[in-house]
């Protein structure tokens, strides 16, 4: 597999042929279980293949149970330089009934030996759980702002179809995911981040200053991104392509030195359906002169038509010519953002 990625990034370089590489991120399923010699090789092809900037974030995702003190200290003599840790709970019964495999004292004492070799470390937490009362949720925020985590992911519980989870919700025997538990949830969250320093610059990330991924920003700002590996996206700014999601068969077409993907040309419509719906997430609204220049007079147009009623009843709001989700709005901005979609006009 190390082999098949090696060679998928010779195979794309031309694709990125002027763009700088600002950041590096190991995602997808558990990165951690690499050696730090696989992960210096991936590396080194990058910077064989590609313009890489100076000072380049470069994150790995990690569960708890992966980082023990001896991966801890191989990870960092590699270049990794930011941890994602997927703690989702600091309390048992939310990580037994998500089926997680560390529990609450690997997530402690993972996360204070990490921060002793990472300054740049994010956890995810996950809000919305049966059963997840208030004052459980402001115990999880509380921990992990007593041990200077400069930056958190929390996400709304979601529930797959497929999992043992869904089996035991449709059985009755675990509470159905509760739509109002989940707002209230998330307005806590705003609240106590806010309170401690963080900048919820988009809907589901919290950033002390200096510390907002520059990953995710690209990804919500509409900057070029390249996918490398089974199931991996990219996007260039005009089309978006995917590969395929089986290992075997992606490693074959690429030893046959065939690019697994699938690519989709994006309409103007497309395009600018995705920077709305990007936009309103983030703390950087959606420019109504950038509506205008990138995809003509009559998208700002409809914008402003479609927001009139959100912007009386002050779920959206106008910064300048920047369209904004209130406070108030935030929970419902992917909702909001699929009534400013245009859907039928002709290019």
């Amino acid at each position: 597999m190390v082999a098949a990625l090696i060679e998928e990034l010779r195979l794309r370089c031309e694709q990125l042929p002027s763009q700088s590489i600002e950041t590096i991120y190991f995602g997808g399923g558990t990165p951690s279980v690499l050696e730090s010699a696989a992960i210096e090789q991936i590396i080194r092809t990058i910077y064989q293949h590609y313009q890489v900037i100076e000072d380049p974030e470069i994150t790995l995702e990690a569960n708890p149970d992966d980082l023990t003190p001896e991966k801890i200290e191989v990870l960092a003599s590699t270049p990794i330089n930011r941890l994602s840790i997927g703690v989702q709970s600091f309390h048992e019964q939310d990580l037994k009934l998500m089926n997680r495999a560390h529990n609450a004292a690997e997530a402690m004492r993972c996360i204070s030996l990490s921060r002793k070799r990472f300054p740049n470390i994010s956890i995810d937490l996950i809000y919305g759980i049966p059963g997840l009362t208030d004052d459980r949720w402001i115990e999880n925020l509380k921990t992990a702002i007593s041990l200077d985590i400069p930056h958190i992911s929390s996400y709304a519980l979601t529930v797959e179809d497929d999992t043992a989870l869904k089996t035991y919700i449709e059985k009755g025997i675990i509470e159905a995911v509760d739509d109002e538990q989940a707002q209230r949830q998330f307005n806590i969250l705003v609240d106590t981040m806010q309170e401690h320093g963080y900048q919820n610059y988009e809907f589901s990330n919290f950033g002390k200053p200096g510390f907002f991924s520059r990953n995710n920003t690209a990804y919500w700002t509409g900057k070029t991104y390249l996918g490398i590996g089974p199931s991996a996206h990219g996007y260039d700014g005009r089309q978006r392509s995917w590969n395929i999601n089986n290992n075997v068969k992606y490693m074959k077409s690429i030893e046959a030195g065939q690019l697994p993907q699938e690519v989709e040309v994006l309409s103007v419509i497309d395009r600018y359906n995705e920077y709305v719906m990007t936009g309103l997430r983030t703390i950087y609204g959606v420019s109504l002169a950038h509506v205008e220049q990138h995809y003509g007079s009559s998208f700002k147009d409809y914008i402003l038509q479609q927001s009139h009623e959100y912007l009386k009843d002050h779920l959206l709001y106008l910064d300048g010519d920047v369209l904004q989700v209130t406070r108030k709005g935030k929970f419902l901005s992917d909702g909001i953002a699929s009534e400013l979609f245009m859907l039928n006009l002709k290019e």
